[in-house]
């Protein structure tokens, strides 16, 4: 009987240990070795939600090296997809967009898209922190240059740590150079136009580290820098003329070699040019005549607004 009582207690006490273990007991030791594992659990916790943040932050900027071309983007997606000086609203139009160092007219370095087309930035916006002053008509006439969430950016000469992207007040992603927003110009209708170069005394081409291309005063001449006195540039092969002070539209092209007549004569009052050329007070290239250099914002500050009636190029 005596050896019963003793193996049922030992049993008992066994049981009871077991008990107390798997209950977490034992006092203040069991309290200590529960505290681990929780804190373990919330350590683990805690970097799955970085992980998922820091996948979901990589869904806005997709950076490769190279161009599209070389990565293997689909035809007709893009910048190939979006029509020129329009704006990007086709889902496909903003899968992808390509920024490449590269050389537009009389600007070089420049950067440019994968269709070719320059991108410019704007003096009212802000770099530092990024933000866009360009929308509604303003965002028409200078198309803002938009990835979707998750699309890629193609660099080609341009540094990935002078890239980024910017929420617009529309909610859409804008890309950045430099931290500045860069758009397009709808009156660039084909690639290397610089059309948008210092237009309003305001927009230029942008460099690859996000700097103003052709230098901080360009196109914001007012014609000093003119004259047949002055330092010559490369002969212009085209010119802008615009009805206004500091490249205000309306506005007519004109290109050619020797001389050209303008169309709407004796309008001008501010002009764009890569480049220099002689502008005439007469038609065929007669009358009192100015050489200028580049850009000139306003024309009455050499003696010639209202009073561009022929070019000569070259």
């Amino acid at each position: 009987m005596f050896r019963k009582s003793t193996a049922a207690i030992v049993t008992s006490a066994a049981a009871g240990a077991l008990l107390l273990t798997a209950c977490g007991g034992g006092g203040g030791d069991g309290k200590d070795s529960s505290a681990p594992a929780t804190s373990a659990s919330a350590g683990a916790a805690a970097r799955a939600g970085a992980n998922a943040d820091a996948g979901s932050a990589g869904q806005e900027l997709n950076l490769l090296s190279g161009t599209a071309k070389k990565n293997n983007a689909q035809p007709m997606t893009g910048d190939w997809a979006n029509e020129p000086g329009k704006p990007a609203v086709k889902p496909e139009a903003r899968r992808w967009v390509q920024l490449s160092a590269s050389k537009a007219g009389g600007l070089d370095p420049v950067v440019v898209n994968g269709a070719g087309f320059t991108l410019y930035r704007f003096d009212k916006d802000t770099a530092n922190p990024s933000k866009s002053a360009c929308n509604g008509d303003c965002a028409v006439t200078w198309p803002p240059v938009v990835v979707a969430p998750g699309g890629r950016i193609f660099l080609d000469g341009v540094d990935k740590a002078k890239t980024g992207t910017v929420k617009r007040d529309d909610g859409t992603l804008q890309v950045t150079v430099g931290g500045w927003p860069v758009y397009r110009f709808s009156k660039d209708t084909k690639p290397g136009d610089t059309k948008g170069q210092g237009v309003g005394g305001t927009w230029f081409g942008v460099t690859p580290d996000g700097k103003k291309a052709g230098g901080t005063g360009a196109g914001t001449g007012t014609g000093g820098n003119s004259g047949s006195g002055g330092p010559q540039n490369k002969p212009a092969t085209s010119v802008v003329l615009f009805d206004n002070r500091n490249f205000g539209d309306p506005a007519q092209g004109l290109a050619g070699k020797g001389c050209q007549n303008v169309a709407r004569d004796n309008v001008a009052s501010s002009l764009q040019a890569q480049g220099s050329l002689k502008i005439w007070s007469e038609r065929n290239c007669t009358g009192k005549s100015k050489v200028v250099n580049g850009d000139v914002a306003d024309l009455a500050a050499i003696g010639f607004d209202n009073d561009v009636s022929s070019v000569f190029f070259g």
